[in-house]
């Protein structure tokens, strides 16, 4: 299974063949688009599905309304849609993780690019915050300033894909805004700290306005150290961000959401940094419990030569005064995942996306 199409659709084919052959440096401030190939966003997700038809079809996932029915949509407020993804870089996929029950067929990129794009094409977010990002020069930014968004990437320093024999780069993160919902203000590139001592993860922040509104909206976007053992290191990283993100909201007056794989269950210290911060934060994905008080029971489900590893790592904080949410993606079923886990055929992450739709509160 999965061993299907080599070639590029139309539509992907054009916009990849207009991308500089040079990546630009991956460490420099900002890169902006040029002149991008529009692409149709409904015929790249028929593409996507052309592609994908020898594979099952990705779980399927309902829109959840915590505040009861589905709010009316409101033409000078309209809901803000913000994806979080950690998408598993290819290098790694490949060549590091050890996901013992996944074929590595289902891994090669010329498939599960499209399984990643369909994901992002079914939702059609409008902040997009990524991590794991290694093809971003080569596929996400071109197709995604084609479908009319703004991309920023950074990467990691010393990121484990240049590692791995025929990498395509370091990875790192990436946050995209679409374009005819929001205009730029200012960009922040952060490289995380931990007491004095710079580290291996990166941030990147972005003061946008709203252009339905004329509000302003802080987005953030992070990966924080991954594996057990590094628990004060993460609470380290998780303050040095609080301590940016105070100073670049002006200290909460500008509203923010924070998205980001955290590497860290609720009962870290870097949860609870964020859930105690004066930037009065509140974990989106907390909504969807009955008491709205309790995250998932997981975001990431694999197995590994250590063994299966489930929990929850990823998060989309959001300020509780200034904005609320309206809907969540819900999180697919064991059975939906199925015995062996993931990342798999029809899923193409070992961690699950999260998407939420979110609206200035009218006071």
């Amino acid at each position: 299974m999965g061993g299907g199409s080599s070639r590029l659709f139309g539509t992907l084919a054009q916009t990849l063949n207009s991308a500089p052959l040079a990546q630009p440096d991956p460490y420099s401030e900002e890169n902006p688009d040029a002149d991008p190939v529009e692409v149709d966003p409904d015929q790249l997700l028929r593409e996507c599905e052309e592609a994908l038809q020898r594979r099952p079809a990705r779980p399927h996932r309902d829109m959840v309304y915590p505040s009861g029915p589905v709010p009316h949509p409101h033409l000078h407020n309209p809901s803000i849609r913000v994806m979080q993804w950690n998408i598993l870089a290819q290098a790694l996929g490949e060549g590091k993780d050890g996901f013992i029950r996944c074929p590595l067929d289902a891994l090669n990129w010329h498939e599960r690019k499209y399984l990643i794009l369909e994901e992002i094409l079914t939702y059609r977010p409008d902040i997009l915050c990524l991590q794991e990002v290694d093809h971003y020069y080569d596929t996400f930014q071109p197709i995604m300033a084609g479908l009319g968004y703004h991309g920023s990437f950074l990467a990691k320093p010393w990121s484990p894909c240049l590692d791995v024999e025929r990498n395509n780069g370091p990875d790192g993160c990436a946050l995209f805004y679409r374009r005819s919902r929001f205009s730029l203000r200012a960009t922040a590139h952060l490289r995380l700290s931990a007491v004095t001592m710079p580290t291996n993860q990166v941030a990147i922040v972005q003061t946008l306005t709203c252009r339905a509104t004329g509000r302003p909206l802080c987005v953030g976007v992070t990966h924080l150290k991954a594996r057990s053992g590094w628990e004060r290191l993460r609470g380290a990283q998780g303050a040095d961000l609080l301590r940016s993100l105070r100073s670049i909201t002006a200290r909460g007056a500008v509203p923010l959401v924070v998205c980001g794989d955290f590497n860290a269950e609720p009962s870290e210290d870097v949860y609870q940094r964020f859930s105690s911060s004066p930037l009065r934060l509140n974990s989106a994905y907390k909504l969807l419990s009955r008491d709205g008080q309790t995250e998932p029971a997981y975001t990431t489900w694999k197995i590994r030569p250590s063994g299966e590893s489930r929990g929850t790592l990823d998060y989309i904080w959001y300020s509780a005064d200034a904005l609320s949410v309206h809907s969540l993606l819900d999180i697919p079923t064991e059975d939906q995942i199925g015995p062996d886990r993931l990342p798999s055929y029809h899923y193409p992450s070992d961690h699950l996306s999260l998407l939420c739709d979110v609206g200035f509160r009218e006071d």
